[in-house]
């Protein structure tokens, strides 16, 4: 009864491998999320600030201060940051972008 004997088993050699893969593959997501909203951030920051209110969107600053906090947020949240920043940069580069580029006659 009072013996040292665990009840639990190790865990197999896999479960380390997996682990490791899983924590690495969320790493290359986060960076790849990150530098796309630093992308989307700096094309943010190179438009005309009357394109914005042209186009009907939220104003230049907004939008900086939006992808600007995307960035660090995706790599100190991990998964749920990527998530954030994914969105942000997400909604400028598909929706924002292209209306700016076409008030400002820009191809794409």
């Amino acid at each position: 009864m009072g013996g040292s004997e665990s009840t639990f088993s190790a865990p197999p050699p896999y479960a380390y491998f997996v682990n490791d893969l899983m924590l690495t593959v969320v790493f290359v997501l986060q960076v790849a999320v990150a530098m796309t909203a630093l992308y989307a951030f700096v094309h943010a920051a190179m438009q005309r600030p009357d394109a914005y209110t042209a186009a009907n969107k939220m104003t230049k600053p907004v939008w900086l201060l939006i992808l600007g906090a995307a960035v660090p947020l995706t790599m100190l949240l991990s998964a749920l940051g990527a998530a954030i920043g994914a969105c942000a940069a997400g909604v400028y580069l598909v929706d924002v972008r292209p209306k700016l580029l076409e008030i400002q006659g820009k191809s794409r």
